[in-house]
């Protein structure tokens, strides 16, 4: 039995890193960084005028944890789905977002951005 799950466990971690997925984020989770970004949906879903401080402290702590590629990618992708379940969405402010909140942004936002493009180690 013991030597079953060996097995299983040494097989999820090959597809892993075949697919460069991080096999720990050490990071964040993707719900720690939905539940980080989620003060920032009224405004890029145009229900508040102006981007509340907390968005940008969000923004700027997600930024901040994802220091290497793997933890880029992976918030990257996280923030991709997750805005394509969220209706009513101005892609405006979501791409002007880091700028509106002055945070040098590690990697791309937006529903449409190719995750896997990310390239640059800061």
């Amino acid at each position: 039995m013991a030597s079953s799950m060996f097995i299983k466990v040494t097989f999820l971690a090959m597809i892993c890193l075949v697919l460069d997925i991080p096999l720990a984020n050490a990071g964040q989770t993707c719900d720690e960084i939905k539940f980080t970004l989620l003060p920032c949906v009224p405004y890029i879903r145009n229900l508040e005028p102006t981007v509340p401080v907390i968005c940008c402290n969000g923004l700027r702590t997600v930024t901040d944890q994802a220091r290497t590629l793997p933890e880029r990618k992976y918030a990257c992708e996280c923030i991709k789905s997750t805005l394509t379940i969220i209706p009513g969405l101005n892609l405006n402010a979501i791409q002007g977002l880091a700028n509106k909140c002055s945070v040098k942004a590690a990697f791309p936002i937006g529903p449409n951005v190719d995750c896997s493009k990310i390239s640059v180690e800061l």
